[in-house]
């Protein structure tokens, strides 16, 4: 089980560090790199994704006194699915103006 967990931080970090490059410098993976139309909150949404992965993880081995389960455990899933949002929010598509609107 300790394995398993290892596993999950080491991804958590690698998400981190994409999430940072596409930050810093707006360079995305090329497995995403077609459809990635808003790079910025797709790398706060790998940013998220990481961190929740990496403290679920870290969080598994210390028992933080003062802070239950519960709280770990929605946490951790707000973090996620705040992050996995924010990646579906940069694949969608750029709204087109109109040229009557574009003037104004």
């Amino acid at each position: 089980m300790v394995w398993l967990v290892g596993v999950n931080v080491f991804l958590g970090l690698l998400a981190i560090g994409a999430g940072v490059v596409t930050l810093r410098v707006g360079w995305v993976l090329p497995v995403a790199r077609r459809r990635v139309t808003r790079p910025r909150r797709h790398g706060l949404g790998a940013v998220l994704v990481g961190a929740s992965l990496s403290l679920q993880g870290l969080l598994y081995f210390w028992n933080l006194p003062g802070v239950s389960w519960e709280v770990r455990f929605f946490g951790g899933n707000a973090l996620l699915l705040a992050g996995l949002l924010l990646i579906a929010l940069g694949q969608t598509p750029v709204p087109r103006t109109s040229p009557a609107r574009a003037n104004t």
